[in-house]
């Protein structure tokens, strides 16, 4: 199973100096966290990290190929915590609780944490970028993993088909950690997200 920080994304390209390359996206982030991403172009990061914008495609094929990169790095961040959470459960009932408590808090610490740097996870979302994608589908996993955990424990039901019901969790958490949701329920995490959650672990009792 890979993660979004074992992958190379697409339009990274050309020397292997991983140095230079993160120095590009470290500045790409300040930049885009001050100007905003969708205002920015290739030639203005250039002349704001002091790099030729030709020297900076030997690195990344387009704009987009950094804002990728930025997201991942942001979604593995925030994937390798909701691991680490879960992991800490005794049970699959209390790693389920802790996994989304963990992944709704952090989605909304990053939406006030910088609002330009989150309108790239916006970008990412409705364009379907791979990093978007690949954090869906591991949260996917942690939850699977989870679920299967539960049951063979016989702390949740088996009827339901395993993928049936990851999607359908995943589904009701939508509004506390989509990009395009959660800014319009930010007032609701708390009470909601408890609500769903409880809501969730009672269909999941066998």
């Amino acid at each position: 199973m890979t993660s979004l920080s074992s992958q190379t994304p697409a339009g990274q390209r050309g020397p292997s100096d991983h140095v230079i390359r993160d120095q590009i996206i470290l500045a790409a982030q300040q930049h885009f966290s001050h100007y905003g991403y969708g205002k920015t172009t290739v030639s203005d990061l250039a002349r704001n990290i002091g790099y030729s914008k030709a020297y900076i495609y030997k690195f990344f094929d387009s704009k987009q190929a950094i804002g990728e990169a930025i997201c991942a790095r942001s979604l593995a961040g925030i994937l390798a915590e909701v691991e680490a959470a879960a992991a800490d459960g005794k049970s699959a009932t209390e790693k389920l609780r802790r996994m989304v408590e963990k992944l709704t808090s952090l989605s909304a610490e990053f939406f006030f944490a910088d609002r330009k740097l989150y309108d790239i996870a916006v970008h990412s979302a409705i364009a379907k970028w791979p990093p978007s994608q690949e954090y869906i589908a591991r949260i996917k996993d942690i939850l699977a993993g989870i679920i299967v955990e539960g049951r063979e424990a016989n702390e949740f039901e088996c009827k339901t088909p395993l993928d049936e019901t990851c999607r359908a969790i995943v589904r009701a958490l939508q509004p506390f950690v989509s990009p395009l949701m959660l800014q319009y329920n930010l007032d609701d995490v708390p009470r909601c997200t408890n609500e769903t959650l409880s809501l969730i672990l009672r269909s999941l009792a066998p």
